[in-house]
């Protein structure tokens, strides 16, 4: 009949699989048409090679990706601190940089303003969240200023050892974590509804 096309099935090739396309299989009906092969599961098929070799190696698969979809790295999330606090021990010496930097400004500002003016105009230029870098870049335009950033730092530093309470900062850690997590779940509690109507609906 006119217009009707031919199918025509080839020999199944070697290099066979379920993700095989149509025309891999020799079941295109012409050059120009590429349709996907469809599953086993969806037309049906049940034969011993098709329905052995997938069905044994597609739920290995599955079972596979499952386990590492379900993997969870805990911690990394916070840092790992198993070994040290090289983090944390950064943290502080920028901290107490920072502190130093303030409390130099405070003098200059009472023993030599014109002094202060350029430090503080310094300061707004170069912030103070690297300390190593900040003191790098002041020694270069003022050394001076530098060794006494240094010098203050470390002095407060050592004020802050002598006074620092580990078990009460502990403490105040703990308190801290228990108010947050009670203010969160009073915020979740459902109360009972002040409505009279609902009294009597009640009873």
């Amino acid at each position: 009949m006119a217009g009707t096309q031919t199918m025509v099935i080839g020999p199944i090739p070697s290099g066979f699989s379920p993700r095989s396309s149509s025309c891999d299989l020799g079941l295109c009906s012409g050059p120009t048409s590429r349709r996907p092969a469809a599953s086993p599961s969806r037309t049906g098929l049940c034969s011993s090679f098709v329905g052995g070799w997938g069905d044994r190696r597609r739920p290995a698969v599955r079972s596979k990706k499952r386990r590492e979809r379900n993997r969870f790295i805990v911690d990394e999330i916070a840092g790992q601190y198993e070994e040290s606090f090289e983090d944390i021990h950064g943290q502080l010496i920028n901290f107490f940089t920072y502190k130093a930097v303030r409390t130099v400004l405070h003098q200059l500002y009472e023993m030599n303003p014109p002094k202060y003016i350029w430090f503080y105009n310094f300061v707004s230029n170069n912030q103070v969240k690297d300390g190593a870098r900040f003191l790098r870049s002041l020694g270069k335009e003022h050394q001076e200023l530098a060794e006494r950033v240094m010098v203050t730092r470390l002095h407060l530093y050592g004020k802050w050892i002598k006074k620092c309470d580990h078990a009460k900062m502990y403490q105040r850690i703990s308190d801290e974590n228990l108010k947050l997590m009670r203010e969160r779940l009073m915020e979740t509690v459902i109360w009972p509804s002040e409505d009279p109507n609902a009294e009597n609906l009640d009873s």
